[in-house]
């Protein structure tokens, strides 16, 4: 199978979207300040903007599209007609095939919670003055750690994609000391011009 420019620029075009929406989702993150109620004695979370959970989810979908894409193309390293056995770029391709699913996982996984969480508003009410209410907010670093781990999975799809290209024998088997023996076939056709001399 041959490496597809087409292919590589869309993973890659897929990927870095999606970093840069993580990016965005983490210095977007929602930020809350109590506020007195002006009805009662009463405080409550008054949130910002939450578009750091779109841009969270966005980057999710993105990835996530990558990934298919990927192993669409490459039939997930499972469902292929072969690689070529014993050779460093069939090596390569399980490394990274595994390194792509684990860094692709860990991106979903912290952009996910990251919109959940960010998502998360604190709904009950505090007694003005008498104790202290706790504004529930995503913690720093979240987004910033799938992004990290977005350009890992990318990384690691671009590698695994070009050792799986190597490697893909595309159904055909290389097989060793095997050939077409051009001296035997003839050999009974000389023995037979042999015998009419001899006649």
């Amino acid at each position: 199978m041959a490496v597809s420019v087409s292919i590589l620029a869309v993973i890659t075009s897929l990927h870095l979207i999606a970093f840069v929406l993580a990016i965005g989702a983490e210095s977007r993150r929602s930020t809350a300040r109590v506020a007195p109620d002006q009805y009662d004695e009463r405080t409550y979370c008054v949130y910002d903007s939450d578009a750091s959970t779109v841009y969270g989810l966005a980057a999710f979908g993105l990835i996530l599209m990558s990934q298919v894409i990927v192993n669409g193309v490459t039939r997930c390293l499972c469902f292929g007609k072969g690689l070529v056995t014993g050779s460093c770029s069939t090596t390569c391709a399980i490394i990274f095939f595994i390194f792509s699913w684990l860094s692709f996982l860990g991106a979903e996984a912290c952009l996910l919670a990251g919109s959940a969480r960010n998502a998360y508003h604190t709904k009950y009410r505090g007694l003005f003055r008498q104790s202290e209410l706790s504004c529930a907010t995503l913690r720093k670093g979240v987004f910033a750690a799938g992004a990290a781990l977005t350009l890992l999975s990318l990384i690691g799809s671009i590698i695994y994609y070009f050792a799986h290209s190597r490697a893909d024998t595309g159904g055909w088997e290389k097989h060793q000391n095997v050939g077409v023996g051009m001296t035997s076939a003839s050999y009974p056709q000389q023995q037979q011009t042999n015998e009419f001399e001899k006649v």
